[in-house]
């Protein structure tokens, strides 16, 4: 038997984009426009949404494949899943294949949700003496027993992912395909399904685990690859990787805010760029816990203003503030001249979680001048600050606190 549990060769994925903004909408609409113009040709335009990709997956593996919207993860994934015909190239998969990529796929919406088991399991290749086997394990897991026999299409989405995860994590498929999908269950659930996909791995199956959250990657992948642009651009241990997806060009380190919109203030004085600079002096969107950075906010002022007081707010990605670094809160108030400049805000390091994180930009004076929700987004990158290889999860808080355990000192009795 083959070490490999897939094998990706040369993996290409073409697609044809038509150009043709006076489109017909109607069949008469598309008569007459032949019928006036028989010699019209719609512009069309091909497109690789995946090229020359290749890469093994080894029996037993937890993959991590990462990448930023649009890279051609998605695409990968449903060609992996016999559900898109690739263009070129060759894909060997040694195993049946379990895919959850996207919320009720393989669903029936007429069909309640125990006839629903019975029909994703089937799909997935499983005999309906497995399907039985596995029947009360994942209904347990969904948490549907008191809607089994109500049409899934009375489910919320919660309810519809957590099923849908809960057949293709129980049934015994050798491969098993996660899409970012888990997105759509709360914290616990997610909780759940990390916990599940790690009693996968360990029992020998193979997954593929699709996430945004390094964190996740980090904690569960034994390997990575990354895919920009449709291409391979790494393939590796999850650190090398991890690392790779959040490099970014130059010009994407600095959050222009000229053009917003959506701003709030009087306008004295207003922001016009925010970015980070690691303590040697490069420009990043990604930094450790813990480790020295500084907050650079770009400012134009028409004339001289007196006590200004800068503020920047870090939130989770949901709009959850962990932090809150005003000026005011040190007594540092500035003379800011007209004219562009640049304030710098030295932060001592950020005892967070791995995450993605955005900034809030807020200065003022004897009144609000500007504000900017949402200025610049950026990641703590998972790093293993314990040396044990374990970090909080989200249902943990986004803390990492600087702290031991220890036993109580033995007392010796007296004599």
């Amino acid at each position: 038997m083959p070490s490999n549990a897939i094998s990706i060769c040369g993996v290409g994925k073409e697609y044809t984009i038509r150009h043709d903004s006076d489109a017909p909408t109607t069949l008469a609409e598309a008569i007459v426009r032949r019928v006036r113009h028989p010699l019209a040709r719609t512009t069309r335009e091909q497109f690789w949404a995946l090229r020359d990709v290749s890469f093994d997956v080894q029996r037993g593996e937890v993959l991590g494949l990462i990448g930023g919207n649009g890279a051609g993860k998605s695409t990968l994934l449903k060609i992996l899943s016999r559900i898109t015909e690739m263009t070129e190239g060759a894909v060997d998969l040694y195993g049946r294949v379990g895919s959850l990529l996207e919320v009720g796929t393989g669903f029936n919406q007429e069909l309640t949700g125990r006839e629903n088991i019975f029909l994703n399991g089937t799909i997935l290749g499983m005999r309906r003496a497995e399907i039985r086997e596995q029947f009360d394990a994942i209904v347990a897991f969904a948490g549907v027993e008191r809607f089994l026999d109500t049409p899934v299409k009375h489910y919320s989405s919660g309810m519809y992912v957590r099923l849908a995860f809960a057949v293709a994590a129980h049934l015994r498929s050798e491969i098993l395909i996660v899409d970012e999908v888990l997105a759509v269950g709360d914290q616990e659930f997610q909780r759940k399904c990390l916990g599940k996909m790690r009693d996968v791995a360990l029992g020998g199956r193979t997954v593929i685990l699709v996430s945004h959250n390094m964190a996740a990657i980090s904690s569960l992948c034994s390997t990575a690859v990354v895919l920009r642009a449709g291409r391979l651009a790494f393939a590796g241990n999850v650190s090398g990787a991890v690392e790779e997806y959040l490099a970014r060009d130059a010009a994407d380190m600095v959050g222009d805010l000229r053009g917003r919109r959506d701003r709030t203030g009087g306008g004295e004085l207003r922001a016009v760029s925010l970015a980070l600079r690691r303590a040697n002096g490069d420009l990043t969107r990604s930094v450790r816990p813990w480790e020295p950075f500084e907050i650079m906010v770009g400012y134009e002022s028409p004339a001289a203003l007196h006590d200004v007081m800068f503020s920047i707010d870090i939130e989770l990605a949901d709009g959850t503030r962990v932090a809150t670094l005003h000026s005011d809160f040190r007594g540092e108030r500035f003379d800011v001249p007209a004219g562009e400049g640049t304030y710098y805000c030295e932060v001592h390091g950020l005892p967070l979680r791995p995450d993605s994180y955005v900034l809030n930009i807020s200065i003022g004076g004897h009144a609000l001048y500007d504000y900017v929700e949402r200025a610049l987004s950026f990641e703590i990158e998972p790093v293993d600050v314990f040396g044990t290889g374990r970090l909080p999860q989200r249902s943990q808080g986004p803390l990492i606190a600087d702290y031991h355990w220890r036993a109580a000192e033995e007392v010796t009795p007296a004599v």
